[in-house]
């Protein structure tokens, strides 16, 4: 049995914990923070609001269900879900909305009433998005990344052409739809995976698939639930989570990770898998000598962006709001090269609304709104709170304009959250919300490895590593990081035993 230590507890920190609790070992997890979750927090108020800091989305439900499968249990187990009607609304002017049906024959009328011959054409698109996601999601995503030799599958290798790897997302969706408000129904998720359309693989048409065909779901209580059933499985098996538990140092001896200094004290460890910000355990836990990457590695890449987020609550029920609202009244790509070509505070912002009290009673008191708002900014920008309030305004002025009623006026609950937020809460690489953008150059075996190069029992999870960002590919991140701990365990274990 062997003693590790995980640094961390977001989704891929506990979902490794499971994983190798549930094979017999000491598994500790440290979090800096006092509660569990990562990004994925809750922030009670004590007027009885209660806000999810993080994730609000819910989409492949099946990387869940397999998880708790993985286990014995059923999601049901846990928590509730609900289907959301509609998935989810955008914003493209004032008073012109569209309402995006969770049933998907619906959701084809919806588009040929947009665009003459587009459901024919979505049903194309959707096919190939079905193939890509159930390759993707079965076999791709839970390679390790670490050689070539993990591609050489000649089923794989059979269908590449087909995963469109190597063309633009942007051309793909192009290729089917002419329609500005279809083509932005189709680009938006993009934006969860940090980079422009046109920088990113056309593969990822497979959260087309799993965003508009599999549905838009919401865990009732809010996504701390999910962390609260992952922790218990976790717990179950064994796993031992310490908050409150900042480390300071992996001391390594012999190209060894041997102990962490937690709060001043050491820990003993025999695998040591880092969940917390890729680039701060290198700059700031390990000594130079045993990192992967130098500091201009890390510059260059392509950071998801940061966002702007404001949680509100609102002392009456708003009319015409549903759970998600998009605001596309802006101009996607204006505000794509304010994030990543030119990086700076935009111009024209595009931002999102969630208001889960439209679903979940339990999250504001009775006759109270909660509001989430989200603006994706640059990574790294100045971050001040006169610029908050400034972009504060120009998200509720469209917000309101577009209910047609007040809502500053009748807020009783405000808290903003930004770039130092992020820096300071999780020591995050220049305050980014999702980890590293899912371009080309930065897929599978380009994305900052899994394991250590210099200390050998020195492993990484989440979301600056594979699979990539996004809750499902944290999850996922965590069962890859465990399959390569136990296959060096047990490959130690042999070694010894002959």
């Amino acid at each position: 049995m062997a003693k590790i230590s995980i640094i961390g507890s977001g989704f891929s920190g506990i979902s490794a914990a499971a994983y190798l609790a549930a094979e017999g070992h000491e598994v500790h997890v440290f979090e800096k923070n006092a509660q569990l979750g990562g990004r994925a927090r809750q922030l009670k108020t004590v007027n009885g609001y209660t806000f999810d800091m993080g994730p609000s989305w819910y989409w492949m439900p099946g990387v869940f269900e397999r998880f708790f499968k993985d286990f014995g249990y059923e999601v049901s187990d846990f928590y509730k879900l609900t289907l959301l009607s509609p998935s989810f609304d955008i914003v493209f002017g004032q008073k012109e909305i569209m309402h995006i049906p969770e049933n998907y024959g619906e959701l084809c009328s919806l588009f040929e009433s947009i665009e003459e011959g587009s459901s024919a054409k979505l049903d194309r698109f959707m096919a190939e998005a079905e193939y890509k996601y159930k390759t993707g999601i079965d076999n791709l995503v839970y390679k390790p990344g670490l050689s070539l030799g993990e591609f050489v599958d000649m089923d794989l290798l059979k269908g590449v052409f087909r995963l469109q790897v190597f063309s633009s997302f942007s051309t793909h969706v192009r290729k089917y739809f002419k329609n500005p408000k279809l083509i932005a129904l189709m680009e938006f998720p993009v934006l969860f995976l940090g980079a422009m359309p046109q920088d990113t693989p056309a593969l990822y048409s497979l959260m087309n698939y799993a965003g508009l065909k599999l549905g838009t779901w919401y865990p009732q209580g809010g996504f701390k639930t999910v962390i609260d059933a992952m922790v218990e499985v976790a717990t179950n098996k064994g796993a031992i989570f310490h908050t409150s538990a900042e480390i300071e140092k992996i001391e390594v001896n012999q190209n060894k990770a041997t102990h962490l200094l937690i709060n001043g004290e050491e820990f003993k460890s025999d695998i040591v898998i880092a969940g917390a910000d890729y680039h701060h355990v290198e700059s700031k836990l390990l000594e130079s000598q045993y990192r992967n990457y130098t500091e201009s590695y890390w510059q260059k890449k392509t950071f998801a962006p940061s966002c702007l987020i404001f949680y509100l609550g609102i002392n009456k029920r708003l009319s015409n709001i549903n759970h998600h609202t998009l605001f596309f009244d802006e101009d996607l790509d204006e505000h794509s090269v304010d994030i990543y070509r030119k990086p700076q505070w935009p111009a024209k912002p595009l931002f999102y609304v969630c208001c889960p009290s439209q679903t979940d009673s339990s999250v504001a008191p009775h006759g109270h709104e909660n509001l989430f708002l989200l603006m994706p900014i640059a990574p790294g920008l100045e971050d001040t709170d006169e610029l908050r309030e400034e972009y504060f305004k120009i998200m509720m002025n469209r917000l309101e304009g577009q209910l047609g009623e007040s809502i500053t006026e009748f807020i009783d609950y405000k808290q903003s959250y930004c770039i130092k937020d992020f820096i300071d809460d999780y020591n995050s690489f220049k305050g980014n919300a999702y980890g590293l953008a899912n371009t080309l150059r930065q897929t599978a075996l380009l994305k900052p490895s899994i394991k250590n190069k210099k200390v050998n029992n020195l492993f990484y999870t989440g979301q600056l590593t594979v699979p990539g960002p996004g809750v499902p590919p944290s999850i996922i991140s965590g069962k890859v990081v465990s399959d390569q701990v136990l296959i060096q365990l047990n490959k130690s274990k042999h070694e010894i035993t002959v």
